[in-house]
């Protein structure tokens, strides 16, 4: 790696998860930052450096990433509240060179290391494969009747899927379209190939209104006159229209059936494994009428259910009795939007401990899906709050939410900690709320609701039950005992 380096003129080189659409799932082939770690999780970057390969990991992933990291490789294990662009600056010598792919990030990011020596690179050096992607695109909704004062150019995928109501299933755990927008009072023109984009931005006269956020770096650099601004469309397809939620509403329901049909199985099957799970589950799905899976299923049992984002289903892993195994799961429907939800079930009868985190998760919930707080970072606080520090050996190491719409996530809304934590949660804004505890000597525990705001007051579009057998109704206040009233227990 080190002759690479020499190669290309760096000192260092900044891997990346993403690829030049800077989505967040990004298939494992195109993922450079997969090729060079061994680490499948869904974020997280890395940093390559003549002595030493750096890997970045939150706190959902830093279990997962000691046993998926190559040899050699560092992981630097992320704290609540630590940003990852701050930790690689550490690491960085100011006179040395940083390479950066310039397709591979945000400009925004870009500028986030204003006063480094960076070289852009054209070709990404680790993995530049970029997936094939059909376009049979499909209509889900009627466009957005939106025409901006000033020309638009829109490189998020679910803002171009969202403003064009066009939806393209013809890659697993997806459903926007593969395409960028520009849009101005006029006209919308939508480029499906880079190529065509590329000399669009190059030849393109005046003013350009662009995200920094979400353009890349290279297309930035081929817009003569670009003008940042804050994409209003994050905003508008936060707030789901009635049209929306009542196809959210249609989803969720088949989503259920899939569910309730799979802890069916769980029940009446002996020696189980992950795999087995996960498989006849996304057969579930597809039987109720799913396009595709909205993400890959997380299936968990035991220890690996302390992970938060698990990703293996693995053949050798049985479920016996007593064992608990955590399920993470959604699809898309024809309307495009992701379903998601996460129910735990035990084989057999529960141990006192398994009861005893399960209740504790389950009173995160119920505390916070009936409380009316103005921001998503009171909710979180909250469930902090009830889980923190409170049975040994347990920790809540992520957020207890995030938005919810063409992406499984989306933001704003947000449960969290971080800035944008603090936009106000509206009426019409879809998100989950999945308090956990985890353990990874023992077990995690993640309860899921899909939820949306109406009338000022939280709903669950997830009508899923909960474990009856996994609740100890003795831990639970006389409050919480009538919020659990609201829900089925199985």
């Amino acid at each position: 790696m080190n002759n690479l380096l020499k190669d290309l003129g760096i000192n260092y080189l900044l891997v990346n998860s993403t690829n030049e659409y800077l989505v967040e799932y990004s298939a494992l082939s195109e993922n450079a930052r997969y090729t060079l770690t061994g680490f499948s999780g869904s974020t997280g970057d890395a940093l390559l450096t003549e002595d030493n390969i750096y890997l970045f990991v939150d706190g959902r992933y830093h279990t997962q990433a000691d046993n998926e990291a190559k040899e050699g490789v560092n992981v630097i294990k992320l704290q609540l509240g630590q940003k990852q662009d701050e930790e690689i600056k550490k690491l960085i010598d100011k006179d040395k060179v940083l390479g950066i792919v310039s397709k591979k990030v945000s400009q925004q990011r870009l500028e986030g290391f204003n006063g480094y020596n960076i070289k852009l690179l054209d070709i990404d050096p680790i993995n530049n494969y970029t997936e094939p992607h059909n376009q049979p695109l499909e209509r889900a909704f009627n466009p957005i009747d939106y025409k901006p004062e000033k020309p638009w150019f829109i490189s998020n995928l679910e803002e171009a899927s969202y403003i064009t109501g066009l939806r393209d299933f013809s890659r697993d755990c997806s459903s926007k379209i593969w395409a960028k927008l520009y849009i101005d009072s006029d006209k919308q023109v939508l480029f499906e190939n880079s190529k065509d984009c590329d000399e669009f931005l190059r030849n393109f006269d005046g003013e350009l209104l662009v995200d920094k956020a979400s353009i890349n770096a290279h297309d930035y650099a081929l817009i003569k006159e670009p003008i940042h601004n804050l994409s209003p469309v994050k905003q508008m397809k936060a707030i789901k229209s009635q049209q929306e939620i009542e196809a959210y509403k249609k989803a969720f329901e088949r989503t259920d059936m899939a569910v309730q049909a799979i802890r069916d199985y769980i029940e009446s099957n002996e020696n189980l494994s992950e795999y087995d799970i996960a498989k006849r589950l996304r057969e579930e799905f597809m039987k109720y009428g799913a396009k595709s899976l909205s993400f890959n299923s997380i299936v968990a049992i035991d220890k690996n259910s302390a992970l938060a984002h698990y990703s293996k289903n693995s053949k050798d892993i049985i479920l016996k009795d007593g064992s608990l195994v955590l399920i993470d799961c959604g699809a898309y429907y024809e309307s495009g939007l992701a379903t998601d939800i996460t129910r735990v079930f035990v084989k057999g009868q529960p141990s006192k401990l398994q009861k005893r985190v399960y209740t504790t998760v389950l009173k995160a919930f119920l505390n916070a899906f009936n409380r009316n707080f103005k921001t998503g970072y009171e909710y979180d606080a909250l469930a902090h709050s009830i889980l923190d520090d409170k049975i040994e050996g347990f920790s809540f190491g992520h957020g207890l939410g995030h938005g919810l719409g063409i992406n499984v996530h989306e933001a704003p809304p947000a449960l969290n900690k971080s800035e944008i934590a603090h936009t106000e949660l509206q009426d019409g804004m879809c998100f989950s709320i999945e308090p956990g505890l985890y353990n990874p000597d023992y077990f995690g525990v993640r309860l899921e609701n899909s939820c949306y705001k109406k009338d000022g007051k939280i709903h669950s579009f997830v009508k899923m039950g909960y474990e009856g057998k996994l609740i100890d109704y003795n831990s639970l206040s006389g409050q919480e005992k009538e919020w659990l009233k609201d829900f089925e227990i199985l």
